[in-house]
């Protein structure tokens, strides 16, 4: 190979191994994959497939002592398994961008968002912290993050997990590397953002002539940039081709039920109710489309009841409006999905409803109580009854005990059940979302972050709760685990009537799981009604705007995804004395509303 053909990225017969108590066992074997300049190959596989390990191993940045990475990684012709550890730290940010999947776990808590892109580009181009300072200003805005220069000196907790994800992009893209890999980039972002998000790296892609290395289990992302595929199953390479030929005539059974596994827009017809996903023949790889779920009584009482809930956070300077004036009501056995872009006030609403943080203002009625007034002895009782599924798995999980322990805990806190029958209680809860009850002596460290969340939806599911906040529940989660995921989630409230709250950017899982739809922008909700209206009959020009913005998994429509950046980036930030306007809403049809103008 010449090296005006040299890849910048040659991995050759990498095999990755973890110490454990039996000796080396090796996660991933065997890979061989190249990225050229210019190109963008996507490996694509479940989790726990080895996606991210590949990615780690290429940076080398497994801990040594317990993991060790035998073969060649090449970076335009160097072995980065052979170089010190100090050429390395001049690798990583420099020549290689790395953006990765757990934002809030990869930022450093004590800095601030600017310091923290200003710091690579001191360290890699020797700018002066001023001038990086203003470049970190200008990144953020590139990555959409509202009133970046006022967001500059905050610290990584008062972002929402879509705008931590931004600040990670930002990150890896500050020093314009030879090599971007991105770790599931686009995971936390509504769809709006993604396709700017898209847009920005193929940009700069085209700039730079940049490689990108893109792990991701979406795949309409996939099919939209990736010139070249890799899948993963169990550690190993099962198939790689052009992307084209992959979607369009796959090989390994795998890969059929993963593309056959993949939620679409525009599938549900005059479905009424949720629909199980399709569920895949193994054999053949053919999808065989769900049955449709139960509908709701109106006759039955809400569950849950908000009335014109406001959450507000003061600033030196201002006030964030993250939630503003909010209505809605949940019936046992329903679904209502919230969904809108990363810091529009989504998961602040759930985590409001629940009393995790305290409204300014407004009532919620939990089953008949008013959560905004109840004592820590009635939240207590209340929080038997309505769990939350976090966004981020990780940080919601403690990382000191066991995954066991952690799904034991809130049943023997409560008393619903003795230590000697909560080991048989655990291991039925995670059978029931996919892993095994070996895992049980597992810490969180151990995981996957998809099998993270499954770790998360089996404790929420612990002290069968009558009402659920589902917070990106299966964001973090590939297409065939998400569709088994999403059809446990539909198949208990089919059995137990459970109420979800299902806070989401993915509008093709919305589509299929939800009963009702209610869209949120700037901490406001401008369109709310029944599924079918939503999406059938789109009235607001930013529910418009996300439904069209869903990416296509299909490579020959690809270049139709074409982001609608507004020529100002809106923030919830206001002046202290900002009084927010009483808005009105016309009813387009029966249960359908729209914010008016």
């Amino acid at each position: 190979m010449t090296s005006a053909t040299q890849p910048v990225l040659a991995i050759e017969d990498l095999t990755t191994s973890f110490r454990t108590s039996e000796g080396w066992r090796a996660v991933i074997r065997d890979i061989n994959l190249q990225v050229g300049a210019g190109e963008t190959v996507a490996i694509v596989g479940e989790s726990g497939s080895g996606k991210s390990v590949t990615a780690l191993s290429t940076m080398r940045l497994l801990p040594s002592d317990r993991a060790r990475s035998e073969g060649r990684i090449l970076l335009s012709g160097k072995d980065l398994l052979k170089v010190s550890e100090a050429e390395m730290r001049s690798v990583r940010g420099g020549s290689i961008g790395m953006i990765f999947q757990e934002p809030m776990t990869s930022l450093n808590p004590v800095f601030t968002i600017g310091n923290q892109i200003a710091e690579a580009l001191v360290l890699h181009q020797s700018l002066s912290w001023h001038a990086a300072e203003a470049e970190a200003v200008r990144l953020m805005e590139r990555v959409r993050i509202p009133a970046a220069k006022t967001r500059l000196n905050e610290y990584p907790h008062k972002f929402s997990g879509g705008m931590r994800q931004r600040v990670m992009i930002a990150m890896a893209l500050a020093c314009r590397p030879k090599l971007l890999i991105a770790d599931e980039p686009t995971t936390a972002l509504d769809v709006t953002i993604q396709a700017e998000i898209l847009h920005l790296i193929r940009e700069l892609q085209r700039e730079e002539n940049m490689a990108v290395l893109f792990i991701t289990h979406d795949m309409g992302v996939v099919a939209e940039i990736a010139d070249r595929t890799v899948v993963m199953f169990r550690g190993e390479m099962i198939e790689t081709g052009p992307t084209r030929e992959i979607f369009a005539a796959p090989k390994a059974v795998y890969t059929k039920s993963l593309l056959a596994s993949i939620p679409r827009l525009g599938t549900m017809g005059n479905a009424v109710a949720p629909k199980r996903f399709p569920e895949v023949d193994q054999a053949s790889g053919e999808a065989i489309d769900g049955r449709e779920m139960r509908g709701v009584s109106e006759a039955v009482a809400p569950i849950l009841k908000v009335d014109d809930l406001s959450v507000r956070f003061d600033l030196p300077n201002g006030r964030i409006h993250a939630v503003e004036r909010v209505s809605f009501d949940l019936r046992p056995g329903e679904t209502l999905s919230l969904v809108g872009e990363s810091g529009c006030g989504k998961s602040t609403t759930g985590r409001a409803i629940i009393r995790l943080i305290n409204p300014t203002a407004g009532s919620v009625m939990i089953d008949g109580r008013d959560v905004t007034e109840a004592n820590t002895r009635e939240l207590r009782a209340m929080r038997r009854t309505s769990q939350m599924i976090f966004q981020d798995p990780f940080a919601s999980l403690n990382p000191r005990i066991t995954i066991g322990s952690a799904i034991a805990e809130p049943m023997l806190a409560h008393g619903v059940i003795g230590r000697r029958e909560a080991k048989g209680r655990v291991s039925e809860l995670l059978e029931q979302v996919g892993l095994s009850a070996k895992m049980a002596d597992r810490h969180p460290h151990e995981f996957s972050g998809g099998q993270r969340q499954r770790i998360s939806i089996a404790r929420a599911l612990a002290l069968d709760p009558k009402f659920i906040i589902a917070d990106e529940a299966v964001s973090a989660l590939d297409v065939s685990v998400k569709a088994q995921v999403s059809n446990l989630l539909l198949e208990l409230q089919e059995e137990r009537q459970l109420a979800y709250l299902f806070i989401s950017h993915d509008m093709a899982v919305v589509e299929r799981v939800s009963h009702r739809v209610a869209v949120m922008f700037l901490g406001e909700i401008v369109e709310i009604g029944p599924r079918a209206a939503i999406f059938d009959n789109p009235q607001h020009p930013y529910t418009r705007r996300l439904i069209s913005a869903v990416p296509i998994p299909d490579p020959s429509r690809r270049g139709q995804l074409v982001p609608q950046p507004s020529d100002e980036i809106k923030s919830a930030v206001r002046p202290l004395d900002y009084e927010p306007p009483k808005r009105t809403y016309r009813e387009v049809s029966p249960g359908h509303f729209v914010q008016e103008a």
